[in-house]
């Protein structure tokens, strides 16, 4: 926030994509990383989310915070991380009303396993990691989140079968 203050500049769109999971009964992982997951996963997108309104409502543009298909139900083995896409999805869902009478446009984009550097850092073993068939990749997570924000979209969850786990 300081440098873009620094800069004089004002931002038009903010995209809120930094998180990090890990893998595990909840009582077995050590506490540091998941209340890290937290910091990062919830506290720094609302601290920038704030941060970067009053751009966003000078310039009528535009947020887009990735939340996950985690978010739309309880997940044993990885509970932090769900429950902090939860509130990902249920703060975006809120300022998509909050702040469309001002014109600024919020996505919360909800994408399936798309194979990043997420895996690795979330303790996953890779050789046995594949995406179904029918779940986006990254390229078509991306342009589904851009289109979803550019026409207003509230929540984008690309590919056939992570629609059908968050409406199920």
């Amino acid at each position: 926030v300081a440098a873009v203050r620094a800069a004089g500049a004002q931002v038009e769109y903010l995209v809120n994509n930094a998180g990090y999971g890990v893998n595990g009964g909840f009582a077995d992982l050590p506490l540091a990383d998941q209340t890290g997951m937290i910091e990062l996963n919830v506290r720094a997108l609302t601290a920038l989310s704030h941060a970067f309104i009053p751009d966003l409502k000078a310039t009528r543009g535009g947020m887009l915070n990735v939340a996950s298909v985690a978010a739309f139900a309880p997940g044993p083995g990885m509970a932090v991380y769900y429950a902090s896409k939860a509130y990902v999805l249920s703060f975006s869902e809120a300022l998509w009303e909050e702040l469309r009478p001002d014109g600024v446009r919020v996505t919360a984009l909800c994408p399936g396993p798309v194979l990043t550097g997420f895996q690795q850092r979330a303790g996953m073993d890779l050789k046995s990691f594949a995406v179904p068939p029918g779940v986006a990749g990254a390229c078509e997570t991306v342009e589904a989140g851009y289109a979803g924000l550019m026409a207003g979209r509230r929540v984008v969850t690309p590919g056939l079968v992570n629609r059908a786990l968050a409406a199920g």
